[in-house]
């Protein structure tokens, strides 16, 4: 993932309160369900950071987390890069209520180029993550 490459952006309706989405995104009992299940900690508060490894074969990724923007029910944006790769990026989770639903918008922009040479760092294997931990995993986390 590149500075030069489009932003990612997932979007997906939910059927569910704007709470229940909130909750799903912010609330560290509710990501290990379907984001990562060890993530330490986790709380919607400006400047709060975590830090947790994932382990791809013979590859570890530190990812590191730090909140920068909360707009409680609406908005949550934070940093992430990670401990052993150059590469910088954001994360923003926008909610919108679209009648009787809530649509989420996720969008990755890279602020800082990551190695092009590591698989999990090209832009397909980026959508592809996106795509699905929203419409995947969250989606069925959500309609339980």
């Amino acid at each position: 993932m590149l500075k030069s490459d489009d932003p990612i952006v997932v979007r997906q309706v939910f059927e569910t309160s704007r709470e229940n989405v909130w909750n799903a995104i912010t609330r560290i009992d509710e990501m290990k369900q379907w984001y990562f299940g060890n993530i330490p900690s986790f709380k919607p508060e400006v400047d709060f950071e975590t830090c947790f490894e994932v382990k791809v074969e013979d590859r570890i990724f530190t990812h590191l987390w730090k909140v920068s923007e909360v707009i409680p029910l609406q908005k949550i944006r934070y940093n992430w890069k990670f401990e052993e790769y150059p590469g910088d990026s954001f994360v923003t989770f926008e909610l919108l209520e679209e009648g009787q639903h809530i649509e989420l918008t996720v969008t990755a922009e890279i602020t800082e180029d990551f190695p092009p040479d590591i698989p999990e760092f090209t832009r397909e294997s980026g959508l592809n993550g996106w795509n699905y931990f929203i419409k995947n995993r969250l989606k069925e986390y959500l309609s339980k």
